[in-house]
């Protein structure tokens, strides 16, 4: 099995999505700009959400043009439906994330249509992309349990996941939104899973709300899945699951993987002097020893 593992850094957008503060526009440009320089090969930048839903991601244009754009790495955007997913293009985007879920409930909480609706949407989304030549990136969110719906059945999980592929998403992202996910379960997710499609167009999206985020990311593994994704600071979480705390840390996902011997190439301290800025940002401390010290 491979030995490199793709981080896929979402602390931007899902990160920053469920904080209560504002956060400034040219904070949030400076912040994926630090992440830029850490190695990381995809950075979620934004949302292009309705502001009425998501107000902290109302600036995604300005964020999304402002930003230091390096080669090497990719800047997916999330967009709920073709409205956004045009507002992404008309930006400059060149991939773009899309979701769903099993739970009915959480699909009617979170884009108020069912899963069928939210399915006919992405098609309509792939559909364009297809044409505008765009990368897509599906997620399935709650697939390990929902706050509203309880218990969710694998083999619904690999279903939708079937049906995201088919439609053209390229990986497809499995999220424990609440974090309620043991590695048991895991293990069995994935399994089911990978009868419908490749292990390596699966990733995985772990909430740390019972600590069993880097044991799960350790199953994962062993499971063959080699793309995962994470938060610097492991801020962030659902504004539509009660319950969802932060996502799994960047770095401790990094340290983790430094120690079993898997290569990334991303340098941890940089990565931990960028999750250092935003969490000084959102708690309004000085920030200049964090900038001068990537700078050098």
């Amino acid at each position: 099995m491979s030995k490199f593992i793709k981080l896929v850094e979402v602390s931007p957008r899902d990160g920053l999505q469920n904080e209560a503060k504002r956060v400034p526009t040219a904070i949030k440009i400076e912040f994926i700009n630090l992440l830029s320089q850490t190695g990381l090969s995809v950075i979620e930048a934004t949302s292009f959400v309705s502001p009425r839903w998501i107000p902290q991601l109302a600036d995604g244009e300005a964020v999304f043009r402002g930003i230091d754009k390096i080669h090497s790495v990719a800047y997916p955007v999330l967009v709920p439906n073709r409205m956004g997913f045009d507002r992404a293009v008309a930006a400059g985007a060149t991939e773009v994330s899309v979701f769903t879920t099993p739970s009915e409930q959480f699909s009617q909480h979170n884009t108020h249509c069912s899963v069928e609706e939210s399915v006919q949407r992405i098609a309509e989304i792939t559909s364009a992309a297809k044409k505008n030549k765009i990368r897509v990136r599906g997620y399935l969110s709650s697939v390990l349990g929902c706050p509203y719906q309880g218990k969710i059945s694998p083999q619904s999980v690999a279903k939708l996941a079937e049906i995201l592929l088919t439609l053209g998403c390229y990986e497809i992202s499995l999220g424990d939104t609440i974090g309620i996910g043991t590695p048991k379960q895991v293990k069995y997710l994935i399994e089911v899973v990978a009868k419908k499609i490749p292990r390596r167009k699966i990733a995985v999206h772990f909430h740390d709300t019972y600590g069993q985020a880097l044991t799960n990311i350790y199953v994962a593994l062993e499971q063959g899945i080699r793309v995962i994704d994470s938060s610097v600071a492991g801020i962030g979480g659902c504004p539509y699951a009660k319950g969802a705390s932060g996502n799994v840390a960047s770095e401790e996902v990094l340290y983790l993987l430094n120690g079993l011997g898997y290569k990334t190439g991303v340098d941890l301290e940089k990565l931990i002097l960028a999750g250092k800025f935003i969490s000084d940002c959102l708690q309004q401390k000085p920030r200049s020893k964090v900038l001068g010290s990537v700078k050098q």
